[in-house]
C-alpha cells in the first residue's frame, strides 16, 4: 500500500466540492495537497497541476486536495479552542492528513487509478446520529501517550475492535485518530455526481478487503483511498478540564459532538500516469521508485493564506460558522 504524510495547507472556511464559491463555506476545514486551492475549482477549467506550484504531501507529483472537518474542544465557560494535530507513527509533518493509496489485498488483483476530475465526498457534515453513516468512518482513542500511532496500542486494523463511530467518551492518553475511507467501486463514466457520492459504491458482496465484488451500477475497481487524522488532546486530558456532568468535551466544526458528522473530500490532482504507475508496481508506504519524492522540509514550507480570513484558533467565543 502507498502510505504517506500531507502536511497542513491551510485551515479555513473553504469547500469548492460541496459549496463553490462560497467565501466562507458554513463551516471549517483543514486542507492539505497542492497549493492551487480555492473556493471555486471548475474541474471544466481548473486543473490542480498546472495551477499548483507546491504540494504539502511526500511526493511531488501529487497536486490532489484533501481535507476534512477540524476538532475543537469546548471549556466549562463555553469557550472552543481548536485541537491541534501531530504527524502519525514513522512521518515527519506538521498536522495534516496520512494519505493511503491501497490495492487490493490479494496481491494480483488491478485497480484503475482516479481519472483527470475525479472527485468524491464521503461521509455527511449535517448527520447526528449512527443511522446513515457510511462505512468505515470511525475514531480511535489511544489509551497510553507512548502508544499514539500504533496499530496495536487499541486494536488492529481501523474501524475495529474498541474504535468508535461517534466521539470516544472518555478521556484520551495519547490522542485520537480519525480514519475516514472512501468507496472502490465506480461506474466508469462520471468523474463526479450532483451529490458527489453516487458515482462510487462499495462492493456488493463482501469488503474491499476480501476483494468483493463490484456491483454492475459501477464495475471499475478503484484503489481504496483513506486518511488518518491524529488529534493531539492530551492537552484537554484533564478531568477539572471536562464537563461537571462528565459528557465529552470536543466538537467538530460542524457544531457537532456526537462525531457523526465526520467527513472527508477528495480532488484527484495527480500528474500524467502517476499514481497508476506507483499502484501497478504496489509501492510500499512512501518508497516508491515510479514516483518523485521531496523531503519533508519541502512539502511543510507548502502553505497557503487564508482565503475567507478569520480566526481559527484562540480560545473562540463559537467554533467559526456556528
Amino acid at each position: 500500500m502507498i502510505r504517506f504524510g500531507c502536511s497542513q495547507l491551510v485551515i479555513e472556511r473553504l469547500d469548492p466540492l460541496v459549496n463553490p464559491g462560497s467565501t466562507p463555506s458554513p463551516h471549517v476545514h483543514q486542507i492539505v495537497g497542492g497549493n492551487s486551492f480555492s473556493s471555486s475549482m471548475d474541474p471544466a477549467v481548473h486543473d490542480l497541476v498546472k495551477e499548483s506550484t507546491c504540494t504539502s504531501c511526500t511526493f511531488a507529483e501529487d497536486f490532489s486536495n484533501y481535507w476534512t472537518a477540524v476538532m475543537y474542544f469546548r471549556a466549562r465557560n463555553g469557550t472552543y479552542r481548536r485541537v491541534p494535530q501531530f504527524a502519525n507513527v514513522g512521518l515527519r509533518a506538521v498536522g495534516g492528513i496520512t494519505v493511503y493509496y491501497i490495492p487490493p489485498y490479494d496481491g494480483k488483483t488491478n485497480v484503475t487509478a482516479f481519472q483527470p476530475g475525479f472527485r468524491m465526498l464521503v461521509g455527511d457534515a449535517a448527520l447526528r446520529k449512527a443511522d446513515g453513516m457510511q462505512r468505515q468512518l470511525c475514531h480511535r482513542c489511544y489509551t497510553t501517550e507512548q502508544g499514539a500511532g500504533v496499530a496495536g496500542d487499541s486494536g488492529g486494523a481501523p474501524c475495529t475492535g474498541s474504535d468508535t463511530q461517534s466521539l470516544p467518551p472518555a478521556p484520551c492518553k495519547g490522542g485520537i485518530r480519525t480514519t475516514i475511507t472512501f468507496p472502490t467501486c465506480w461506474d466508469g463514466k462520471n468523474v463526479d455526481s450532483p451529490d458527489h457520492k453516487s458515482h462510487v459504491a462499495y462492493p456488493q458482496t463482501g469488503s474491499f478487503e476480501s476483494v468483493g465484488t463490484c456491483p454492475e451500477s459501477h464495475p471499475v475497481r478503484l484503489p481504496q483511498l483513506m486518511y488518518e487524522v491524529m488529534w493531539d488532546t492530551r492537552q484537554f486530558n484533564d478531568p477539572d478540564l471536562w464537563p461537571e456532568d462528565g459528557s465529552q468535551p470536543f466538537f467538530w466544526s460542524t457544531n457537532d459532538e456526537t462525531g457523526y458528522s465526520q467527513h472527508g473530500d477528495y480532488l484527484f490532482g495527480w500528474e500524467g500516469d502517476a499514481l497508476q504507475r506507483a499502484l501497478d508496481a504496489r509501492c510500499n508506504n512512501a518508497v516508491c521508485k515510479e514516483l518523485k519524492i521531496q523531503s519533508s522540509e519541502e512539502a511543510m514550507r507548502c502553505t497557503k493564506a487564508q482565503t475567507a480570513v478569520e480566526d481559527v484558533d484562540g480560545w473562540l467565543e463559537s467554533i467559526p460558522g456556528n
